[in-house]
């Protein structure tokens, strides 16, 4: 294992970083001041900074879940020991910014949809690649060096309306009898007995598969895993250009140029806009805010009702996200500011403040101890895609979660490993493997047109 360089100091955390406007994220920036890495522990060990050139068989383009996975996956499946290349701090992006909701999905679309989209033979080949996924995330979980504190046993879908009841109820029924995915419909009496008294709940239903976990902690076993196995990590090495020339590539750092065989892109929402062409206008950056509370006190718990800390979600198009943690405080997050420029404004707080009262009456002045906010990549289309552009190249992104990337990222790393690695998997047949991510005509005003959209989901999430 190579001797860790020493990485220069860290450059201040910036809360008006906007994957669309900013150069690029930044080279060697501290972490943003999430509850996940205030309470991870020791960091583990990295490779330092990439200080000269260097000749390696693999690189791969971002150090979160989907890149570290890959890394592992190359190691362990393919005796290919990979140089993962980060430009701030290992798993600084999405990775240690988000719910830790991990599900039995991937991107933005429901069952229903799918079939819609594609007809039901597709979707049940989706559904398979989908819920092996979940297993892969599972697999990873257990594997761990580190324990990533998954509270298992499913995730509550909780209608915050009657017509979204009766939706959810819909789908539940798609789900159990055409996928065979056993989803129980749970009417509001019996949520509030057995699992939470949320203020807003008018049913829901739970789905067998969904797991929490400390995400910090989780892409730090990844690291250790990866490192173990014999990959590099490199923090502190933001990629400036990609070069492909003479069957090779040439990834351009501020200390110098890795010469790879092979690459791999995972760097979600944070893609710099320069990184490379195949990538421009693909995926539309979305702004999610998270709080956590302080600690509840036993007579707290006992007002909200909790007797669950399963991973939890509600039906508005601007969806909450929240669950009791294992230390008995609360998180929750939605969407919240277009641009980066207006990410910290205190509006955006109390629309999380606001939406926790809402559902936990009981919780009005309870203290807020973390709040933090990070980017989402969310594809045009909704889905997200493992893809190799150009056969004749070795390049493969994956990218366009949604916000649905916490379980599926372990097994999008497998498949980008095995793509790779060049081995067939079942179900590479799949759209999400065999088309890239769309662009759309409008990109440069996708803004205009999402400032209209959250008025218009707002009006009609709240509608009576």
């Amino acid at each position: 294992m190579n001797k860790p360089v020493k990485t220069p100091p860290l450059a201040a955390y910036d809360p008006h970083y906007d994957p669309l406007v900013s150069e690029g994220p930044g080279r060697n920036r501290d972490y943003a001041p999430t509850y996940w890495t205030a309470t991870c522990g020791p960091l583990p060990e990295d490779d330092g900074p990439i200080s000269r050139d260097t000749d390696v068989d693999v690189a791969i383009v971002g150090s979160g879940f989907t890149g570290l996975a890959s890394a592992v996956f190359l190691a362990r499946e393919h005796g290919i020991k990979a140089a993962v290349l980060e430009a701030n701090r290992v798993a600084w992006g999405c990775s240690t910014r988000n719910g830790g909701q991990g599900q039995n999905a991937a991107g933005r679309l429901t069952r229903s949809q799918w079939i819609e989209r594609w007809g039901r033979d597709v979707a049940l080949k989706l559904h398979a690649e989908i819920s092996d996924g979940f297993e892969t995330f599972e697999e990873l979980i257990r594997q761990s060096p580190i324990d990533s504190e998954p509270q298992r046993g499913g995730h509550l879908y909780i209608a915050h309306r009657q017509r979204n009841f009766e939706k959810i109820a819909a789908e539940a029924k798609v789900l159990s009898e055409v996928f065979g995915e056993p989803t129980k419909v749970i009417s509001a009496d019996e949520l509030r007995r057995d699992y939470v008294n949320e203020a807003e709940a008018v049913g829901a239903t739970l789905e067998p598969r969904g797991t929490g976990v400390h995400p910090a902690k989780l892409a730090f076993g990844y690291q250790q895993m990866a490192r173990d196995l014999g990959a590099t990590v490199h923090p502190g090495s933001p990629v400036i250009e990609i070069e492909h020339r003479g069957g090779a590539f040439y990834l351009r750092t501020p200390g110098g140029t890795v010469k790879a065989r092979a690459v791999g892109i995972a760097t979600g929402a944070y893609t710099a806009p320069g990184l490379t062409p195949l990538l421009r206008g693909r995926c539309m950056p979305i702004l999610s805010n998270s709080i956590v509370t302080r600690p509840l006190t036993p007579a707290e718990l006992e007002a909200t009702g909790f007797k669950t800390k399963l991973v939890l979600t509600d039906t508005r198009t601007l969806r909450y996200y929240y669950r009791l943690l294992p230390d008995n405080r609360i998180q929750i997050g939605s969407r919240s500011s277009i641009t980066g420029a207006d990410a910290d404004a205190p509006k955006h707080l109390q629309l999380l403040i606001d939406g926790l009262h809402r559902k936990f009456p009981a919780l009005q002045g309870i203290e807020i101890d973390y709040s933090w906010w990070g980017w989402v990549d969310v594809s045009h289309d909704m889905m997200p895609r493992i893809f190799q552009p150009d056969p004749a190249q070795k390049l493969v992104y994956a990218l366009g979660y949604g916000g649905n990337g916490v379980s599926y990222s372990a097994q999008a790393g497998r498949r980008m490993a095995q793509m790779i690695a060049g081995q067939r998997f079942k179900g590479q047949d799949l759209p999400i493997f065999t088309s890239p991510l769309p662009t759309h005509s409008f990109s440069p005003f996708r803004r205009i047109g999402q400032r209209m959209l959250y008025r218009w989901y707002h009006f009609r999430d709240e509608a009576a």
